[in-house]
């Protein structure tokens, strides 16, 4: 595989797992042609490039006139990319490691209301082989927090009904044990009942199934999880990461504690998880603003 189907395949990932805009994909998509003309010039391969080289680049970026925060951003960029290069299994080991980049902020994830949640979750149709199953992998996507990634691999037999629990493999292989709530057992159980066995003309093991008997890809979960938002009215791009935004800030502000959101969620660092905590103090703080009288 060349560098450049490399690229394309991580951009495909940021617009579809993580509704990354055209606009930051495009920026994404410079910042790595950058890196491309660097190896190219020094004759590297991108499946072994070394620390050393990568420090090397970064060099010749500052040494070009680039803006610091131009270059924390491209710094950002490597980090991103050669995480999911490893996380794919395209290299084994993480060249971007040891790269120290400008602490310049950072942006809070987009969450959804528990209004604005409750609109998507009605829009599938109860009556369409489609619709139910839409509704089983949009109640599982809330009920779980799942990465689509993680959803779309899910087998039949990862999940427990009798005891409300799902098995799903993350990033670097890791199994974990997730909760599910029971209006997601429900939708789930529903789609397997009556719909799964209509659709699979095979032994496919694999839970969601396209109306051709496939297994979802990353994209294709995308359009169905886009095409309800639209139907809904919201106006934001959302993603299937957002979901997962909101599975997070929606336990924390109902109560659970920090280290079992991060367990369900699957971070290996407790600080990962923590950006949900500003997500939840702010929502706080915008109910003190809206109904306190001194406020």
């Amino acid at each position: 595989m060349t560098f450049q189907e490399t690229v394309q395949r991580y951009l495909d990932f940021l617009a579809i797992e993580h509704g990354v805009s055209r606009n930051t994909v495009s920026s994404y998509s410079r910042d790595l042609n950058k890196l491309s003309l660097f190896l190219e010039k020094e004759n590297l391969s991108w499946e072994s490039i070394a620390d050393d080289d990568l420090s090397k680049f970064i060099s010749n970026l500052s040494e070009s006139g680039l803006s610091v925060r131009s270059i924390a951003r491209i710094i950002s960029t490597l980090k991103s990319f050669y995480r999911f290069l490893v996380s794919d299994g395209y290299i084994k080991r993480n060249p971007s490691a040891n790269l120290c980049s400008p602490k310049i902020g950072f942006t809070l994830p987009k969450v959804l209301t528990k209004h604005e949640i409750k609109l998507l979750l009605e829009q599938p149709s109860k009556d369409t082989k489609q619709g139910i199953r839409d509704k089983a992998i949009l109640e599982l996507l809330y009920a779980s927090g799942l990465r689509i990634s993680e959803l779309i691999s899910l087998g039949l037999n990862d999940l427990n009904f009798d005891e409300g629990y799902l098995i799903c493999k993350g990033k670097g292989n890791k199994e974990r044990v997730v909760p599910f709530s029971s209006k997601a057992a429900t939708a789930t159980l529903n789609y397997i009942k009556k719909v799964r066995p209509k659709i699979s003309s095979n032994h496919n093991e694999t839970l969601f199934l396209t109306h051709r008997g496939n297994a979802f890809t990353r994209q294709g979960a995308w359009k169905v999880i886009k095409g309800y938002a639209i139907r809904a009215g919201l106006k934001d791009n959302i993603s299937p990461h957002i979901l997962r935004h909101t599975f997070a800030t929606h336990l924390l502000e109902g109560g659970a504690d920090l280290r079992s959101v991060q367990l369900m969620l699957g971070h290996s660092q407790i600080v990962t998880t923590q950006i949900y905590t500003h997500v939840s103090k702010r929502h706080v703080r915008e109910i003190y603003d809206k109904y306190h009288p001194r406020a």
